[in-house]
C-alpha cells in the first residue's frame, strides 16, 4: 500500500492491474485497498480456505520465477558479485543479466535445443 500511496501515477497509469504475491500477503485491509482501486492481488490461499481465483495459475509461474533466480545466484555468481558499493552492485548485477540474455538470444538464434544452457560459455 506504501509503494502504491507513494506513487499516485502507478496505479493510474496501469488500469486492471494484476499483482502475482505469495500467501503472506494476507489482510482484509490490503484486499479493500487493492479492490477500491481497481487492482487484483493473485496470491495464494491458506490451507483452511477455498482456493481464489486464478491461483492455479501460481504454480507455473513461481516455478519460472525459481528457475530464473536458480540461473542467477548457481551460474551467474550473483551472490558473489563482487560490488562494494550499490552502484557497482548494480552495475556487476546489470552486466550478468545483460550476459544471461545475450546468450539465450544467441542460443535461440543459432537453434540450441537448450537455449538457457550457459555451458558453452563458461570458460
Amino acid at each position: 500500500m506504501a509503494i502504491c500511496d507513494h506513487d499516485p501515477d502507478l496505479l493510474a497509469e496501469r488500469p486492471g492491474l494484476l499483482i502475482i504475491a505469495d500467501k503472506g500477503y494476507v489482510a482484509a485491509e490490503l484486499d479493500r485497498y487493492l479492490a477500491e482501486r481497481g487492482v487484483q492481488l493473485l496470491r495464494p490461499s491458506s490451507r483452511n480456505r477455498t482456493p481464489r481465483f486464478g491461483e492455479r495459475l501460481l504454480k507455473p509461474i513461481r516455478q519460472l520465477i525459481e528457475s530464473v533466480n536458480d540461473t542467477l545466484k548457481g551460474q551467474l555468481d550473483l551472490e558473489l558479485h563482487g560490488g562494494r558499493s550499490p552502484e557497482g552492485v548494480g552495475a556487476r548485477i546489470a552486466q550478468r543479466i545483460l550476459a544471461v540474455t545475450a546468450a539465450i538470444w544467441h542460443n535461440q538464434a543459432t537453434g540450441q535445443p537448450v537455449t538457457r544452457s550457459l555451458i558453452a560459455y563458461d570458460h
